[in-house]
């Protein structure tokens, strides 16, 4: 019996940024896309995302953007702020914006829609892309001038989740959900991110016990939620109406061999010192399709446990 306690520094204030899940068909089922972030990253160095990252303050600009989205204030509200006391308007309209140009920059995707020569200004993104030269205010100069609108109707609501305190980066990430468009694919830009896969919830969580698709915690829940839904026309209908749910905030125990994950449903969540069974964590992962309340990380792979 191992207990462990952790450390009893004051947590620095998690930083607001946007993930997205992005899906299309595949036969009867769907894919989603996954990036691997750069081994040099400070933040889950190695391991497969969904794309996203921080809201920048030229993503807060309310005045400028609400001019610029598929959807009026009113809808934002019903769409993702709702009574979420964590979230106004603005911080939705912000998280949007974040997740179409993180998603691009990632994963060279536009969520855009246009009146004319789109083909022309894909292809010049695109390559300034690719060749790291891509503009600061890229999204802002594109829109400008009413050419394109940014489509943050093709969002939805999926989850919310919080870095561990005992992180010295943390961030609180709201994760969209859309589908993807035609006339388009998916590409990473060899900086931040290194391989792109399109794969399916089983197949990359069968990966990630194999150490062939390493996994974040929040990919490994999420796809494992995925699960559910065994046809894309069941997920269309699943976010018409999904919620954020309650925010997902991890606690992070250092152990003597890896590291602990408990996640919020945990019967010792809530406990100052945790008690672990070295043993149960010899005995390997629980099922992938089962519920579960912790992540084991040892040797670069995170690996759901029973308590």
């Amino acid at each position: 019996m191992e207990y462990m306690s952790e450390s009893e520094k004051c947590p620095k204030p998690p930083v607001p940024a946007s993930t997205l899940i992005l899906v299309r068909q595949e036969y009867e089922g769907f894919q989603v896309y996954l990036l691997r972030r750069s081994h040099q990253s400070g933040f889950m160095p190695g391991n497969y995302v969904f794309p996203g990252g921080t809201v920048d303050p030229g993503d807060r600009d309310a005045g400028f953007w609400k001019k610029h989205v598929d959807m009026d204030q009113e809808q934002i509200r019903s769409r993702f702020v709702r009574n979420d006391t964590a979230l106004n308007m603005e911080d939705a309209l912000a998280h949007g914006i974040a997740a179409v140009r993180e998603t691009f920059e990632e994963a060279s995707l536009l969520l855009l829609h246009g009146t004319g020569r789109e083909a022309d200004d894909l292809g010049r993104l695109w390559g300034r892309n690719l060749d790291g030269a891509l503009p600061e205010a890229w999204l802002r100069d594109l829109v400008v001038d009413g050419k394109w609108i940014v489509t943050l109707s093709a969002l939805a609501c999926w989850s919310h989740w919080i870095t561990p305190e005992i992180r010295t980066r943390r961030y609180d990430t709201r994760f969209f959900l859309a589908f993807m468009p035609e006339g388009q694919e998916c590409r990473p830009d060899n900086r931040e991110t290194t391989h792109g896969i399109w794969v399916n919830p089983e197949k990359a969580l069968a990966g990630n016990l194999q150490g062939e698709i390493p996994l974040s915690p929040p990919a490994i829940l999420t796809l494992q939620e995925l699960l559910r839904y065994p046809a894309i026309t069941a997920l269309r209908k699943e976010v018409e109406n999904r919620w954020w749910g309650e925010v997902k905030m991890p606690r992070l125990v250092p152990m003597g061999r890896g590291l602990l994950l408990l996640l919020p449903w945990d019967p010792q969540y809530g406990h100052k010192e945790i008690r672990v069974e070295a043993k149960g964590l010899e005995k390997g992962p629980a099922l992938n399709d089962r519920p579960f309340s912790r992540l084991w990380y040892e040797n670069g792979i995170w690996r759901p446990v029973s308590p």
